[in-house]
């Protein structure tokens, strides 16, 4: 089929590339000049693995294009996928960018006589697609829903695992206007997908992103809630209370006498807290949205509260030991919000280097990837030093955190620790590392959830 996709961020390229790999006719279409030629050039404007030998291989075989005029894309196409940016600002999200494309769009089928459908896959609070994009789409195209195909499309992809997720998903789930809108987009994944479709109105696919996106940041916060607990009474590691837990055989089902050990299981896992382009942006829009609707949600708003509060945990427990974090060297081991990715947004490691330097301390972090995003909202100064060597970062630091799991971060042994560090305290904020093998070797070891006896 022939498809647009208006806007080449993250889950908009993925989509054009994931979908032009499999013979359709792809137009991605973004207002930036910089980033179509790029895309023409084969260059991926953001990182994910597997995603730019994908896109050059699409390009070479004439399955997509990357430009920046809208109508003719629209004009020839049969498919217009709503790809934009849906912000949480102000208290609410933020849907101009829906309302722009919707606008666009419309002017153009006021002159397009063929069947078109509008698929929207931005992350949208329930009633978006079947009241401000059709209201908007009408109005500005003379013509009602169902002489043009309305869809709502939501996207499941993992950061540092998109590529992976968009080509084999766990359901494709299509919210329709009407019968013909939805079998136009079920075509778009024929033969592409071994995935129950799941076919439901506007409005539940809608939902069904945010439930999703709200769950798993509600199981990392009750892992995190329960790590206080355990840090409070002492002699309780958490890492032990939540495998002892989801053991239970409805987490982890045996079969054949094998543990099934389902990827759900890894949110109950306590840590620095969850950040990223979806966790925190979606689960504010769920809980404003739910205020709006009258409902204050307790759940929703306790999952943002406890991760609001976990990063500058972990700057209070390693302030216990120093005593002042002021002019002290504190090594930040990862600045993405996850590894595998450059992504930063509400990333945990920005509350501790921000904590950390209210403190007063010298923070020098260190990433593979991310250091250039991560200069652009805290630039380096007299304080505050980047590196991508991890060693460097190190040497004669009075603590070190770890805060994303980068594989490299997580070989680092326990002499390497020792011998580069001047005074070797290791806060683990991902409980990766071996307490016993650290302090075997004389580093003070700090994990979230665990603590001496008290």
């Amino acid at each position: 089929m022939k498809i647009s996709v208006i806007g080449t961020g993250y889950v908009g390229l993925v989509t054009g590339v994931c979908l032009a790999s499999k013979g359709h006719q792809v137009i991605c279409i973004d207002k930036q000049a910089e980033i179509v030629n790029k895309i023409n050039s084969k260059i991926s404007p953001i990182y994910e693995p597997g995603l730019e030998e994908l896109l050059s291989n699409v390009i070479e075989k004439g399955n997509l294009v990357a430009a920046t005029d809208l109508k003719t894309a629209v004009m020839h196409t049969d498919i217009s996928i709503i790809s934009v940016g849906t912000p949480f600002g102000d208290g609410k999200i933020d849907l101009r960018y829906i309302e722009s494309a919707a606008q666009e769009i419309g002017n153009v089928l006021k002159e397009k006589n063929s069947y078109h459908v509008i698929c929207v896959k931005s992350t949208v609070i329930p009633k978006t697609t079947d009241t401000l994009v059709k209201n908007i789409l009408e109005g500005t195209s003379g013509k009602k829903a169902g002489e043009f195909g309305l869809a709502m499309n939501p996207e499941f992809l993992r950061e540092g695992k998109a590529v992976e997720d968009f080509m084999h998903p766990d359901r494709i789930v299509i919210g329709a206007y009407d019968e013909e809108s939805f079998e136009t987009m079920r075509k778009v994944y024929e033969g592409f997908f071994d995935a129950p479709i799941i076919k439901v109105n506007l409005r539940t696919a809608e939902m069904i992103k945010y439930t999703a996106n709200a769950l798993l940041a509600t199981l990392i916060s009750y892992s995190n809630e329960v790590s206080v607990i355990c840090e409070k009474v002492g002699n309780i590691d958490v890492k032990e209370v939540l495998e002892g837990v989801t053991l239970d055989k409805r987490f982890n089902p045996r079969v054949n006498n094998q543990l099934i050990n389902p990827g759900m299981v890894s949110y109950l896992r306590a840590g620095c807290g969850f950040g990223g382009s979806c966790f925190p942006k979606d689960v504010q829009a769920l809980s404003a949205f739910s205020q709006e609707m009258g409902y204050s949600p307790p759940m929703i708003q306790a999952t943002l509260e406890i991760n609001y509060a976990q990063p500058y945990r972990l700057i209070e427990r390693l302030q216990e030991i120093l005593g002042t974090l002021e002019n002290k060297k504190i090594t930040v081991l990862g600045l993405s919000f996850k590894p595998e990715t450059d992504d930063i947004r509400e990333s945990p490691s920005l509350a501790i280097i921000k904590g950390l330097l209210a403190k007063n301390a010298k923070v020098i972090a260190v990433d593979p990837i991310a250091i250039d995003n991560t200069n652009k909202k805290f630039p380096q100064n007299d304080s505050l030093y980047y590196s991508v060597d991890y060693k460097n970062a190190l040497k004669d630091a009075e603590a070190a955190i770890l805060v994303t799991p980068w594989q490299d971060y997580i070989k680092i042994s326990p002499q390497e620790f020792k011998e580069l560090m001047k005074e070797p305290i290791l806060v683990d904020g991902r409980r990766v590392f071996d307490k016993s093998a650290f302090e075997a070797a004389g580093v003070r070891y700090i994990g979230v959830g665990l603590t001496k006896n008290l």
